[in-house]
């Protein structure tokens, strides 16, 4: 008969080390199904919801629906009161009461909503031999030749002198018109594939194909351009100058979708940072907040550095728990700072996660695996931790402690080898203010491309750590 007792270096072995398995391992078919319908529900707002504008209205719609005001109609704050603050229609902010004084300090989360993309120029459209096109300029870290020779849609605004807004969504449809970046063909890339891949293609290239059709006038010299001018003019009422004044993103046209013949994963553009900011919205809804006040913040511009005045950097959103304090009644000289120091913060930004095809670049024991849970990186930053936030441990401690109380999987990370890695998120602009904040997110394969993919335990996961992190921090 097999003896099945377990050695005492085997108990050892079960008691001390930290082992890790993947989540589905030990999923029930109930999880399994919760899991999924959540995915389904954050892919469905996801392609709703590709650029920090369309976040804000799909966010606003949802708060709006389940008992949130802005924060402008509201004359004074008590326990339970649900508010929102919407910055330039790009960042907002949102706040459930708790019972505590706010004076005790605040549950944080915070995510950013904006993603790498192209946007285009002022003066965007020109003519070439017959071909309309528009000028770029590209936002964030991009590889650039990932987005040639895709289909790609143009998504957001055109404000007029007279102060009227033209929102635009154009490739997103079934009937609606694509666009796209072309590449040159193998057969003349000779020089073109000698290059490096960041030479490759320009950044001046990336140019949008947008029309080839002429005017019918023999007395136009650029007849392509006046085509799509008044086409445009016809459907929006603009002008060319009208561009000047407008912010028109181009992102990627095809939907997010689930990956995989089980469909374990998510498929999509913009999950950096999207993934979190969705799971921190819906957590905050779903919280029972009782003790500390619950704050969720859903940041722009972190992609190009968190400047401006919708960028983390900016003062809007002292300007928010200022707004809190005096609707609260507890407003007094001072009262910021020690509200930040009392305060606690998951930044909910994105992992890189281990890659066996590049597995180089990866220190395997320190690396996110996917579906192994919400991903925490004690440090970010670049070489020898330099720009980075750097998690004090009695605070991870505190966080490790929640989460295993509520089962929920996690690991602890870095963001590739020493000297190979590094990157930022906005952790550190709130640690300046004195607030304890660590980076919380999902590890994400393909990270800054038009394509990213995520493990849907990871996006449950992290969706269930923010939920209990505003309850019991």
């Amino acid at each position: 008969m097999e003896n099945t007792e377990k050695t005492e270096g085997k108990r050892l072995e079960e008691e001390l080390f930290n082992s890790k398995k993947s989540g589905w391992e030990t999923a029930s078919d109930e999880e399994k199904g919760m899991i999924f319908k959540f995915s389904d529900e954050y892919m469905d707002f996801l392609n709703r919801s590709k650029t920090e504008r369309e976040f804000v209205v799909s966010a606003k719609t949802i708060l709006d629906q389940n008992g949130y005001r802005d924060i402008k109609d509201v004359e004074t704050l008590s326990a339970g009161d649900k508010v929102y603050s919407i910055n330039r229609d790009k960042s907002m902010y949102i706040a459930v009461i708790g019972n505590s004084r706010l004076e005790e300090g605040l549950n944080l989360v915070g995510a950013h909503i904006d993603s790498p993309r192209l946007d285009i120029k002022p003066n965007a459209l020109y003519e070439d031999t017959e071909l309309a096109y528009f000028n770029t300029q590209y936002y964030g870290g991009i590889k650039k030749y990932q987005w040639t020779a895709i289909p790609l849609s143009i998504h957001g605004v055109i404000v007029k002198t007279n102060g009227e807004k033209v929102y635009v969504n154009i490739g997103e449809n079934e009937d609606d018109p694509i666009f796209t970046i072309t590449d040159l063909l193998p057969h003349l890339a000779q020089e073109q594939m000698k290059k490096t891949l960041s030479d490759g293609i320009d950044g001046e290239d990336l140019n949008l194909l947008i029309g080839n059709m002429p005017y019918k006038d023999e007395g136009i010299n650029e007849k392509v351009k006046l085509n799509i001018l008044k086409l445009l003019n016809d459907k929006y009422g603009i002008k060319e100058a009208d561009f000047l004044s407008s912010e028109l993103e181009i992102v990627p046209a095809f939907n997010a979708r689930s990956l995989g013949f089980d469909k374990s994963m998510v498929a999509g553009y913009g999950q950096d940072d999207k993934v979190c900011a969705y799971g921190a919205l819906r957590a905050i809804m779903e919280a029972n907040v009782q003790g500390k006040t619950a704050v969720c913040i859903l940041a722009d511009k972190e992609e190009i550095g968190s400047m401006g005045n919708t960028g983390m950097m900016s003062q809007t959103f002292d300007n928010f728990i200022a707004e809190l304090l005096n609707k609260s009644g507890e407003n007094r000289p001072n009262l910021l700072n020690k509200v930040f120091c009392s305060s606690s913060m998951l930044s909910a930004d994105v992992g890189a996660v281990y890659d066996p095809i590049y597995a180089s670049v990866s220190d395997r024991t320190n690396a996110a695996l996917s579906a192994y849970g919400v991903s925490f990186d004690k440090y970010t930053g670049g070489k020898g931790k330099s720009g980075g936030s750097d998690a004090n441990a009695e605070f991870i401690a505190k966080v490790r402690a929640i989460l295993e109380r509520n089962n929920i999987r996690y690991q602890i990370t870095e963001l590739g080898r020493v000297d190979v890695g590094g990157g930022g998120t906005i952790a550190y602009i709130l640690a300046d203010k004195g607030i304890e904040v660590i980076d919380c997110g999902v590890p994400v394969f393909s990270m800054h491309s038009p394509y990213e993919v995520t493990s849907k335990f990871d996006i449950y996961s992290a969706y269930r750590t923010y939920k209990v992190f505003y309850e019991e921090a």
